[in-house]
């Protein structure tokens, strides 16, 4: 059974998944997103790059938990020379 803060069943082994993250300047902040994702809510921003890219990890975690408390796919992990964020749930 899973949980608020734990979407996973009892006993289920934590999964990673990595996606693609584009962090572009925008004015004076970056925004950073995830394409695979985006579409859900994937998309966030930061007055550094290094900022912007804490943030959109923290989305993606909820992003992600949510879609395997509901039992959805999760998008196929993806490579790429972008910057890659990984998250465990």
């Amino acid at each position: 059974m899973a949980t608020a803060t734990n979407p996973r069943p009892l006993g289920a082994k934590p999964t990673s998944y990595t996606f693609k993250v584009v962090v572009e300047p925008d004015e004076d902040r970056w925004h950073a997103y995830a394409p695979g994702l985006e579409q859900l809510g994937a998309a966030t921003w930061g007055y550094s790059r290094e900022e912007a890219l804490t943030h959109i990890r923290e989305v993606l975690e909820m992003v992600v938990a949510e879609l395997v408390e509901e039992g959805e796919p999760v998008p196929a992990t993806q490579s790429s020379e972008e910057p890659l964020v990984t998250v465990t749930v």
